[in-house]
């Protein structure tokens, strides 16, 4: 069996005696999330990157703040550490969140909102966490985590149906029971007792006495598996300082930054000896790069699904000779057999294929181990932006998370198939796909033209 190491330099030790659970897509996630705040008997900790106001929980549970207040009306505590960026509507104008503004504040005084809040600003970068922590610090604990934003796009159900309005997004979260939830919960409280805006008149809510520090961690949750998970994170050095341990852990001096994410892609692409499958929205990071080549150099099977209708910014980078290097390095995978690059599309009902946003940051090695979280393959998310990933080792939930994948976006089942075979009919589907869409939803992908081609929403030929 294929052995992938733990990250040895972050927060968070490798924990023994968890139960981890994919959530694909934003319905059946939320659905679940929902369940478990409603179910929640002391407290309800989140961390919000994007945010529409008015998005829509599943099963008509109203929107996000909808859940939270009746929460909080049951006496929960419920908290939320939400990003505030002031500059997001001129850098970003398509992307919203819940800056906290005086607007926003009113919003929230007059529904009588009577969960706490603190905000955080992270100067020209993004607090891009997506946890949910339940019941911390009793029997009933419980983690999310994930990058599944809280907008319309994102609360959709398997299959990406098209919509009217925008984009169907495709993306995963994961349930936590176990040990590994702790270190979620020392995280949100890292976070949330040194949130950036905490002293400000308007960077708590509904006021610094009520929106208080949080005492962290003490003991880890009871075992409720048989799952090694481990929570990675980055953290940009001299954001927060408190270096006081989680539970069976050694102090980490977090002043200097966290990269654990970073460390683990490359730890478990250097040991992958039969397949490697990720799905992210950006491929953009030169080590991730140079160990996906030396890879399929050794003979791996590579399949990597990413937005076959890529942003903006992924545009833009085409044009910038700085960013040369990283599109040669993708042509040059491009060339190789036992390389994928594919995009998911989603029939209407006359015939009309459209992209899916693919926006998951998820990868598999060798049927054996995952990650699921928010960080992307980039850069700045390894290095700048804040992030959180929860890395999975056993061999019987990676493999169910696999199939479970490719059944929705091949449209066939692939149980009875080894890693490698699946990865290759998953290679062969989305180049007949790419000709004459047939089934499923992968799309394959010209890795040498990625960003240079026109948007479209156009019917494939018969």
């Amino acid at each position: 069996m294929t052995i992938v190491p733990p990250a040895r330099s972050g927060t968070y030790p490798l924990r023994t005696g968890n139960r981890m659970r994919p959530l694909v897509d934003g319905e059946p996630a939320f659905r679940r999330i929902c369940d478990a705040v409603l179910e929640a008997r002391r407290s309800v900790w989140v961390t919000v990157a994007f945010i529409d106001r008015d998005v829509q929980m599943p099963d008509g549970r109203g929107s996000f703040f909808d859940v939270l207040d009746r929460a909080a009306a049951r006496g929960l505590d419920v908290r939320v550490l939400f990003w505030r960026e002031p500059e997001l509507p001129r850098m970003m104008p398509d992307s919203a969140h819940f800056a906290g503004t005086a607007e926003e504040r009113s919003w929230l005084r007059d529904r009588g909102a009577r969960f706490c809040a603190r905000w955080d600003h992270l100067p020209r970068y993004c607090h891009h966490q997506k946890s949910w922590v339940i019941d911390a610090g009793q029997p009933s604990e419980l983690a999310f985590v994930g990058g599944i934003n809280l907008d319309r796009d994102s609360m959709v159900p398997p299959g990406h149906p098209p919509r009217a309005g925008g984009p169907s997004v495709h993306d995963v979260y994961a349930e936590i029971a176990g040990p590994a939830t702790t270190d979620v919960a020392h995280n949100f409280v890292q976070r949330w007792n040194e949130a950036s805006e905490r002293a400000r008149v308007d960077g708590c809510w509904p006021d610094a006495l009520a929106a208080g520090d949080l005492q962290f961690p003490s003991r880890l949750a009871a075992p409720a598996g048989d799952a090694p998970v481990q929570i990675t994170r980055t953290v940009r050095a001299g954001r927060y300082t408190a270096s006081i341990a989680a539970p069976g852990a050694e102090p980490f001096p977090i002043a200097r930054g966290e990269a654990s994410v970073l460390e683990q892609y490359l730890a478990a692409i250097d040991a992958a000896r039969d397949g490697i499958y990720l799905e992210n929205q950006f491929l953009g990071s030169a080590p991730v790069f140079e160990r996906l080549g030396a890879a399929v150099e050794r003979g791996v099977e590579v399949v990597f699904v990413l937005p076959g209708a890529p942003s903006d910014a992924v545009r833009m980078a085409r044009t910038e000779p700085r960013t040369a290097p990283f599109f040669d390095a993708l042509a040059a995978l491009g060339s190789c057999p036992n390389f994928t690059l594919a995009g998911l599309v989603a029939k209407d009902g006359s015939g009309t294929l459209h992209d899916v946003y693919v926006h998951a940051k998820v990868m598999l090695v060798d049927d054996a181990w995952a990650t699921i979280g928010s960080t992307n393959v980039l850069t700045r998310s390894f290095h700048a932006d804040t992030e959180l990933n929860a890395s999975l080792w056993h061999p019987e939930t990676v493999r169910a998370l696999r199939n479970a994948l490719f059944q929705e976006h091949l449209g066939v089942d692939t149980g009875g198939l080894a890693l490698p075979e699946a990865l290759r009919a998953f290679g062969a589907r989305a180049r007949e796909n790419r000709v004459a869409a047939s089934r499923g939803l992968a799309r394959a992908l010209d890795p040498a033209a990625y960003g240079l081609e026109p948007r479209h929403d156009a019917p494939f030929p018969a």
